[in-house]
């Protein structure tokens, strides 16, 4: 009998990820490891609240993405927050996630099986939208939550509220309710903060703010925020799930957005280093030079 089971899963439409997880599959069943594979897109925008299931059990004893973050992303949401393990090999893009390059492939999963791998805890957020006293939605997510407008170009004004104490008014082209995880993401591209993405801190960050003033801002975790519009727009207003899932918000909706119960557990070889990677992927140098 397998002592113990595996969930692969990789990128959709991706050759090169799928040829790889039937390879590591075999790998694994050699090994006397019993296989859970799925094939899994990164971003399957939908107006509702549900991600689907996945076929992978919530009891494997390791998860490995085959892909890039996004599809990690929506691995974490479906399997990850029951509390497995995800390894992130990186076969995508910029990688902050899957930060395992596909040469190191299976050094790596050697260490995993002999439990030699760090295991980074990271928090999530969880959002509920309350429409006429009704929980018309409720959603995890692991980077952030973005409150935007259609394609019309008119700014949206967005009450914000903390722990029930009126905090200010957006007015913007949209807000980023973002986790340390996700600072590197949407947040990182509107001028919000990088945080280590460990820390238990919550960013919101104004998209296109009108007034200079209203500028990023980060709250511990344990606070609650509360959104809504405080005006009607005339235009589709769109809360985004981890750039994945998408809910249409209707005047007078109440965005609640506070700290999951749930982490991601992600492994790490005891070699990562995370300001190295910063390093790599933000192109910010090699070193200090001698003067």
């Amino acid at each position: 009998m397998p002592s113990a089971m595996v969930g692969i899963i990789y990128k959709r439409h991706h050759k090169p990820a799928r040829l790889e997880a039937e390879k590591l599959s075999a790998w694994f069943e050699k090994r006397n490891i019993r296989v859970f594979s799925e094939e899994m897109m990164a971003a399957e925008t939908v107006q509702g609240c549900e991600d689907g299931a996945s076929i992978i059990p919530t009891n494997v004893n390791w998860v490995v993405v085959l892909g890039g973050d996004g599809t990690l992303l929506a691995a974490a949401r479906r399997v990850g927050r029951f509390g497995a393990p995800i390894l992130g090999v990186n076969l995508g893009g910029l990688g902050f996630l899957t930060g395992i390059p596909l040469g190191r492939l299976y050094p790596v999963i050697e260490m995993m099986i002999d439990d030699r791998l760090v295991t980074e805890c990271h928090g999530m957020l969880e959002t509920q939208v309350i429409r006429n006293a009704e929980t018309m939605c409720r959603f995890p997510v692991l980077n952030d939550v973005v409150i935007n407008k259609g394609t019309l170009a008119r700014i949206i004004d967005l009450n914000v509220t903390i722990n029930d104490e009126f905090l200010t008014t957006f007015r913007a082209d949209g807000l980023i309710i973002a986790t340390p995880t996700g600072s590197t993401a949407y947040n990182l591209s509107a001028g919000g903060p990088v945080l280590y993405p460990t820390m238990e801190a919550t960013i919101l960050t104004p998209i296109c703010p009108f007034t200079l003033a209203n500028r990023p801002i980060i709250i511990p975790d344990s606070h609650r925020i509360q959104l809504a519009m405080g005006k009607e727009s005339e235009e589709a207003v769109l809360l985004t799930f981890d750039g994945q899932v998408g809910f249409n918000l209707d005047y007078g909706d109440r965005v609640h957005i506070h700290k999951s119960k749930e982490k991601i557990r992600l492994l790490r070889p005891p070699d990562h280093n995370y300001f190295r990677v910063l390093r790599d992927k933000l192109l910010w140098g090699g070193g200090p030079r001698n003067s």
